[in-house]
């Protein structure tokens, strides 16, 4: 990334300093229900920007706009936190399907999922938990009221529609409130304009693959609109390892289906007034191998029966958005929903369960340029979640919710120093007030192409519904977990950028963990908090453009996360002894390299390969629950597209070349080599 200001980095700063939202606001741009709304407008006129700008192979070249960092679109020299961003252009040259996908390769996490498409995902940022992460799409929070934990599975994600995906690392609750303890993942989905087009495309191949995508978008005097669907299904997953299996008995494959609807629509009704809508709705079904417990040999085993869990989810978006004082003013409100519905079906009656979780936030957010590169945000938000459960061994009703407010100062001197300071206070119905903030100051010397940045700031998980309120094993006097963080470091650009390279180092206390405890005197078990953990480490990466057609890059993670208990208790759930205070937690690998390479030999053809390396990590054995050590793996990724012409686009690709046999987590065997090609027509 550059120090010298690029014709793109002025059209950002003139983007942030006028009305960012005015012309497009697409309707994620007014993802503003919490700074997390606001941000997705922007990253949407951000996205689209970057396509136009990225028809070589330039696409490994630190990005020139990132949003999530302060909801505002900054350039990404003045931003100090650590970002990735994903284009597009970048999920369409490499035919990264589904979400999980596309992380596999971010600095910083751990993508663990329970065997292929369709199975269950969870992500560790940073060291911390996996339900330590906000994720948002066009700016809603896709944060599950019914899961036991809170989190998202994101495997119901598919990414045809994406115009662009953030990974923010660190402590971002003064912003973003709850959740955001390791970071931020925001993604938006594209907008439409222009002339009417529609697109879509056939994908078959390994595993029993056949996806289907249909898209229509365009726009009409101030109006516009996309529309897509799209049908993923996979019939032919192996997962279950054949050495777990008893005697006798054989795998089954999973089977997952997706049928995906989204649709948006962003209109200027004036010059000075907007209106955004955004919806998508998911069904998604998964055949799978759930586990029975052998109560003789106090271990678990593959069922041979299989379970199928049906999934419903839709995400939804409303808001207006208004100018004023020549566009200096620009304030958004709305509201935002989620509605979820997830059914288990099972020949085993204690696995039958159903689930449902429902979450509004309305949310009234302005951003007051006062003067030259100084602007101050201000937003009030409050959302209502409510959830309920019925399963062979309990059911329960629960409902809670937050009214937060916070205020952001972004300011720049001398085009020089650049320094984000935001605060948050949330009031919570259950555990009562809670205050975060953040500052993240940038350092830059155009002379010499270097940024030195520091980040500090805190963060908070509040308890979900289901520890506070679970029959039996639930805490109604739970508070939240709470971090503290920072890191340091430095970005370097040499040559006009055809060379970039940085190095950060990143540090986060958190205290409170909620972990479930046991009660000799009584014999049972509840939620508490009791535990805390560090975690540290070091992000580094390197970028060449090695012509204008070839360019590579290389980012390279390592973490150190240590849990802490009191003395003579335990760290509350599944970790690797470390001292008698101390220990492991489970799926952190200590080392990630990740390697991406674009390549444009004519121009017609894409050509694209993608390494991925973890060292081993400690994790719990699928049949005996022990804690043993998993092996690491090395995953290589190519794909290849063709361009026939301006209607007709043929590509194809091979996930794990080389074939490796791997299992993320233990007990799940990860896809072997497959192979997929296709068929893209646009009109």
């Amino acid at each position: 990334m550059s120090a010298v200001p690029s014709p793109a980095l002025a059209a950002a700063r003139v983007l942030r300093r006028a009305a960012p939202f005015s012309f497009s606001v697409s309707l994620l741009a007014l993802l503003t229900a919490t700074p997390a709304l606001a941000q997705s407008a922007v990253t949407t006129a951000a996205g689209d920007a970057q396509a136009d700008t990225t028809a070589d192979s330039s696409q490994f070249a630190l990005p020139d706009v990132v949003v999530s960092a302060t909801t505002i679109p900054t350039p990404a020299s003045e931003v100090a936190s650590s970002v990735t961003v994903i284009t597009g252009q970048e999920i369409e040259e490499t035919q990264r399907r589904d979400v999980p996908d596309v992380l596999e390769s971010v600095p910083g996490l751990n993508v663990v999922q329970t065997g292929g498409p369709g199975g269950a995902t969870s992500v560790f940022m940073r060291g911390t938990n996996s339900n330590h992460t906000k994720i948002l799409l066009d700016g809603v929070d896709l944060g599950d009221p019914s899961s036991s934990n809170g989190a998202f599975d994101l495997s119901a994600l598919y990414t045809n529609d994406f115009a662009r995906m953030e990974v923010l690392r660190g402590p971002q609750s003064g912003l973003y409130g709850s959740d955001a303890i390791g970071g931020v993942i925001s993604m938006t989905t594209a907008r439409g304009s222009g002339p009417a087009k529609a697109s879509g495309y056939l994908e078959a191949g390994s595993l029993g693959t056949f996806n289907q995508v249909a898209s229509l978008s365009g726009g009409y005097n101030n109006i516009g609109y996309a529309l897509n669907v799209g049908h993923f299904a996979s019939t032919s997953v192996p997962v279950t390892p054949s050495d777990i299996l008893p005697p006798g008995e054989q795998a089954n494959d999973n089977a997952s289906d997706n049928w995906t609807y989204s649709g948006r629509l962003d209109a200027d009704v004036s010059d000075t007034f907007s209106v955004n809508l955004v919806a998508r709705y998911i069904e998604t079904r998964l055949a799978y191998t759930s586990d029975l417990y052998n109560y003789a040999t106090y271990t678990g085993y593959p069922a041979p029966l299989q379970d199928t869990a049906y999934g419903k989810f839709f995400i939804g978006k409303a808001e207006g958005q208004w100018s004023a004082l020549d566009d200096k003013l620009v304030s958004t409100f709305g509201i935002a929903a989620t509605d979820y519905t997830r059914d288990n079906a099972s020949p085993y009656p204690d696995n039958v369960s159903a689930y449902d979780g429902d979450r509004q936030t309305y949310y009234l957010r302005s951003n007051y340029t006062f003067l030259p590169g100084q602007s101050l945000l201000f937003g009030l938000e409050r959302y209502n979640e409510s959830m309920t459960s019925e399963s062979a061994w309990s059911s329960m009703d629960a409902s809670t919710g937050d009214t937060a407010g916070y205020l952001q100062l972004q300011s720049s001197f001398f085009e020089r120093l650049f320094v984000a300071a935001n605060v948050r206070y949330d009031s919570n119905d259950n555990f009562g007030d809670h205050t975060t903030w953040r500052i993240a100051p940038a350092l830059l010397f155009p002379e010499t192409g270097t940024k030195l940045k520091v980040t500090y700031g805190t963060a908070f998980k509040a308890p979900t519904l289901y520890e506070l309120y679970a029959p039996t094993y639930g805490n109604p006097d739970l508070e939240p977990e709470e971090s503290t963080g920072w890191d340091a470091g430095f970005e370097q650009a040499l040559w006009k950028d055809r060379v970039s390279f940085g190095a950060t180092y990143f540090h986060n206390d958190i205290t409170n963990l909620i972990v479930t405890t046991y009660n000799s005197a009584t014999y049972t078990y509840s939620y508490e908090n009791l535990s805390s953990a560090t975690s540290q480490g070091v992000e580094a990466f390197l970028a060449l453009k090695v012509t204008e057609r070839l360019a590579v890059r290389t980012d390279y993670t390592y973490t150190s996360t240590i849990g802490h208990f009191p003395a003579g208790a335990s760290f509350g759930v599944s970790c690797e002894p470390r001292t008698a205070t101390s220990c492991y937690p489970l799926r952190r690998p200590s080392n990630k390299v990740s390697v991406a390479l674009n390549w444009q030999p004519v121009d017609p053809l894409t050509l694209t390969a993608t390494l991925v390396y973890l060292s081993d990590w400690w994790d719990v054995d699928r049949t005996t629950y022990a804690v043993v050590r998993q092996p690491g793996y090395t995953l290589f990724n190519v794909a290849a597209n063709y361009t026939v012409n301006p209607n007709v686009t043929v590509f194809g690709r091979i996930d794990n070349l080389f074939d490796e046999t791997y299992e993320n987590p233990n007990g799940w065997l990860a896809p072997g080599m497959s192979a997929y090609a296709g068929l893209k027509l646009t009109y």
